[in-house]
């Protein structure tokens, strides 16, 4: 007997079928003796219906309204699965993010969580064996006592983080995928699936472009050690034993895993947008200038490079945006041009950035070197570089995006893997 947390995506609950199918997943665990709770997406498609109604209402809408508005697509699908398990004879109940409660920040659209009290699931579980259908990406904020969102992707969160309040022996993570792959299958058709990824390597890839989990939910299940499975679905529930381990990837600390690969995946992200900075006065404070208003602006700079004239008077800042926020990062930087005191502004969207992750690069020199060497042989220019212990990230023309993941994958081996 175990506790279990499980989590389905909104393509899981897409509808009645698929919620019947969720209910199947869910009794299987709950006859093996298992105390089960479920935490629930909205259908595949309400929430960006949910979205534009509010854009469709008032382009400057108030968020506090948006996430009230936002958070019922989770509360329906959590009330029908706990009435499709009720007419299959299981105890279960619905529950929303303010019910249990969990307690979030005041920040509407993209809250984090700070506090989850589990006590009274634990203590339904044991009297009344009952499961709970938790209702994911919501929370409330006790100071003003509204609804928040948790962001996209914030069931993912909402599930890890449950997890821990209830002090679960793991989270699965039922997806329209059966487990994290090397690189992406679409692009790679060689890729394979991993049967273990550490929370750092996922961590890096998760952040650098791969769709599988949101950041935030490989961080909580880091920080509370918290063992994640990605799994499918779409496998028919009668044809997993509960007892045994059903194919997906387990995500979990280090030591659990016995043979570190040198390299682990590879990531690429086409959402990108570079913009350089040319020809500033290098003197103290001028970074500042420019990385000082974006971060009032919440845009995140990824990638940085710097350059230095021969005479050492000026420089250029080359750097990365989510092409999403491109827009606002030049308009930010363009109405600061007298305090920066920029000569040039370029900029280009057709850049995609690849990186290639994996913790075994702490002990294994010269890694890096042979990705530049093949991708030189391809033809491929790279624009700007960075690493880390367990990542490199080269940014290059999003026309060859592909051969370069293709490319890198196969120099790494990870195609006979």
């Amino acid at each position: 007997m175990g506790r279990l947390v499980m989590k389905f995506g909104g393509t899981s609950v897409a509808n009645i079928d698929r919620i019947r199918n969720v209910a199947q997943h869910v009794k299987r665990e709950v006859d093996a003796g298992h105390e089960v709770a479920v935490v629930v997406s909205a259908m595949a498609g309400k929430t960006n219906e949910l979205v534009a109604w509010c854009s469709e209402a008032s382009p400057l809408h108030d968020a506090r309204e948006y996430d009230a508005v936002v958070a019922s697509g989770e509360q329906v699908t959590s009330g029908l699965l706990a009435i499709v398990l009720q007419n299959m004879g299981i105890q279960a109940r619905s529950w929303q993010g303010w019910q249990i409660p969990i307690v979030t920040s005041d920040a509407h659209a993209s809250a984090r969580i700070l506090d989850i009290n589990g006590s009274e699931l634990i203590k339904r579980f044991q009297e009344r064996k009952e499961v709970a259908v938790i209702a994911g990406f919501q929370g409330i904020n006790p100071q003003t006592g509204r609804i928040t969102t948790l962001g996209r992707g914030g069931s993912d969160t909402s599930a890890v983080a449950i997890a821990a309040a209830i002090k679960a022996d793991r989270c699965d993570i039922y997806t329209d995928v059966d487990g994290v792959y090397t690189t992406d299958p679409r692009v790679v058709p060689k890729a394979h699936r991993l049967d273990k990824i550490a929370f750092e390597d996922m961590l890096e890839l998760a952040s650098q472009g791969a769709k599988v989990l949101q950041v935030r939910s490989v961080e909580l299940g880091m920080v509370h050690n918290m063992p994640i499975f990605v799994r499918s679905s779409f496998d028919k529930p009668e044809d997993i034993d509960p007892h045994g381990t059903p194919p997906g990837t387990l995500i979990c600390s280090e030591e659990e895993i016995m043979e570190m690969h040198v390299v682990t995946g590879i990531a690429f992200s086409k959402d990108e947008a570079q913009i350089s900075v040319r020809q500033i006065e290098d003197k103290p404070g001028v970074a500042a200038a420019i990385f000082g208003p974006l971060a009032d602006a919440s845009i995140n700079v990824d990638m940085i490079v710097q350059n230095v004239s021969e005479d050492g008077k000026t420089t250029d800042l080359t750097f990365t945006v989510p092409a999403a926020d491109y827009v606002r990062a030049r308009d930010t930087i363009t109405s600061a041009k007298d305090r920066i005191g920029y000569a040039r502004f370029d900029s280009a969207t057709d850049v995609a950035k690849v990186s290639v992750i994996g913790s075994g690069m702490r002990s294994h020199a010269g890694v890096a070197a042979k990705a530049f060497a093949a991708l030189a042989a391809r033809n491929i220019n790279i624009r700007a570089i960075t690493t880390s212990e367990i990542k490199f990230s080269v940014l290059i023309d999003a026309a060859y995006t592909e051969l370069a993941v293709r490319t890198l994958h196969t120099l790494y081996g990870l195609d006979q893997a």
